[in-house]
């Protein structure tokens, strides 16, 4: 008998590995990416708090199409001048299971290119 795939629970088994070694704190805080079929959306959450301290959205913006790269590349811009405005410059990223391709290699190129290191 075949095992039926779920995408979704194998993405969160490699999420939950990423996260025991990645942590966000106050002076380093994660940059944590979930994407959707429509939407991008990016946060920046202080682990010891358990806080976010700045999110961005393909839905916040208001784009058209939320679920492509350039939507993608307009988060990662937006997330890093969110971040600059709360004195925040480098942070920790958490790919969120994803591969670190298309959309969300995009969205962490912008925010590099945008002063936000990592």
């Amino acid at each position: 008998m075949l095992k039926k795939i779920d995408k979704n629970a194998e993405r969160q088994r490699r999420h939950a590995r990423v996260r025991r070694i990645v942590s966000g704190t106050p002076d380093c805080p994660r940059l944590n990416v979930f994407r959707s079929n429509k939407q991008i959306y990016a946060q920046v959450i202080d682990d010891t708090t358990g806080r976010t301290l700045c999110a961005s959205s393909s839905l916040v913006l208001k784009l058209e199409n939320g679920g492509n790269i350039e939507a993608a590349r307009k988060v990662g811009e937006d997330i890093a001048n969110r971040c600059k405005e709360i004195n925040i410059e480098s942070v920790r990223f958490d790919r969120g299971g994803y591969v670190y391709h298309g959309r969300v290699q995009a969205l962490a190129d912008a925010a590099r290119e945008a002063g936000l290191k990592f």
